[in-house]
This record gives structure tokens, sequence and C-alpha cells, in this order.
């Protein structure tokens, strides 16, 4: 088996593999004891936590249809921020997921921030 990282280079390092195998599993992603692993497709990325700035929940609302009549659907998300910019989105199974993904990851990682970062104001002309 191999990881990537999440520049697309391979690694074949017995010690990633075995933290991979031994992660706790939520959805798609592995939570390790120092990375954060995900699949997208037939590969697996790895993200050490030491490269994790900010993580957070995004919740996507999709319209659905259903039997009797429309309802909406919520979409649970993890964000994962460097110090610039977002560099991952992932998927997970729920609500429930989602928030204990939150609570690990403050567990493993405490420097990892675990707020939406502030909107920033628009910049006016003078």
């Amino acid at each position: 088996m191999k990881l990537y990282a999440m520049n697309g280079e391979p690694f074949k390092d017995a010690e990633l593999l075995a933290e991979h195998a031994a992660a706790r599993e939520i959805g798609i992603l592995k939570l390790g004891e120092k990375n954060l692993f995900f699949r997208v497709r037939l590969r697996t990325y790895f993200i050490p936590y030491t490269d994790i700035d900010r993580a957070f929940r995004r919740v996507f609302t999709v319209p659905a249809n259903v039997c009797c009549g429309k309802g909406q659907m919520e979409m649970e998300n993890l964000v994962i921020c460097d110090a610039e910019k977002e560099i991952a989105q992932i998927q997970l199974p729920g609500t429930k997921a989602a928030k204990e993904v939150i609570r690990e990851l403050g567990v493993r990682a405490p420097h990892i921030k675990l707020k939406k970062p502030a909107a920033k104001a628009p910049e006016t002309e003078a």
C-alpha cells in the first residue's frame, strides 16, 4: 500500500503504514498518533498534525426530493488549513462523527485552532 503526501508524492514508510493500520477510523478519515489520513478515490493521503494550523466543520445544505415531498440534507465536512490556505475538505458521515473528529483533533494535536477564521471585512477604496 502507498500513502501519498498532499503534494502527490508517494511514501512506503513502514512506520507510516503501521500508524495508518492502527489509526482510528471515522468514515473516510483516520486519526493516527502523528498524522491524519483520508481517502480520495483509490488513494490515501496523509497530513502530519504539525502541518495543520486550523480545522473546522463546514456544513452544506443540499436540497433533496424524497417520496413525501421536498426537504434538505446536511453534508458535514472537515476543513483542514495550513498557515496560508485550505489544504483539504473531507466529507464525514454525519454531525456526530464531525463533532467527534474535532474533539479528537483537539486531544491529539492541541496546537490546532478548531474554529473557522473570522471573515475579513471588505476593503473599501478611498
